[in-house]
């Protein structure tokens, strides 16, 4: 009589299984230090926004004050930003070049620096004069009604 027929064996084999496991630790090692780094950036790039925010700011709060006046100011804006501020009059009169430095707080490293133009024209004391005098008028104007 002859042997019984053999039951073959299905499954993976023991070394099937390690390179298995290997291959599957390299492409995590991989992908972890792609978040990782994707994170870092996105750390980096709300910082130089919120930067870019103070920055437009302070021009801004300089355009609304309604008169230029050269020369350097700074100071702080929340915990993370210093601000540094330059007013220099240019060659055309009522012209001038804004700059403004944003540095982190703590570690005192420049992160954005914004430069712009801003015009200021001079003053006219005959237009001046002329828009007082109407005011005033609009003001009479409406006590008399």
């Amino acid at each position: 009589m002859r042997g019984a027929p053999e039951k073959s064996r299905s499954g993976f084999s023991l070394v099937e299984v390690l390179l298995s496991i290997l291959i599957l630790g390299i492409a995590l090692t991989g992908l972890t230090r792609g978040v990782t780094t994707a994170l870092g950036a996105s750390k980096e790039m709300e910082l130089q926004t919120g930067a870019a925010m103070v920055a437009a700011a302070q021009i801004e709060l300089l355009r609304a004050e309604g008169f230029i006046i050269a020369g350097e100011n700074e100071g702080e804006s929340g915990t993370l930003y210093k601000w540094q501020q330059s007013v220099v009059e240019s060659t055309t009169e009522g012209l001038y070049e804004v700059t403004v430095a944003v540095n982190h707080s703590s570690t005192d490293k420049q992160i954005f620096e914004l430069k712009t133009l801003l015009f200021d024209p001079p003053l006219d004391l005959n237009e001046t004069e002329r828009e007082d005098a109407q005011k005033d008028k609009a003001r009479n104007n409406g006590r008399d009604q």
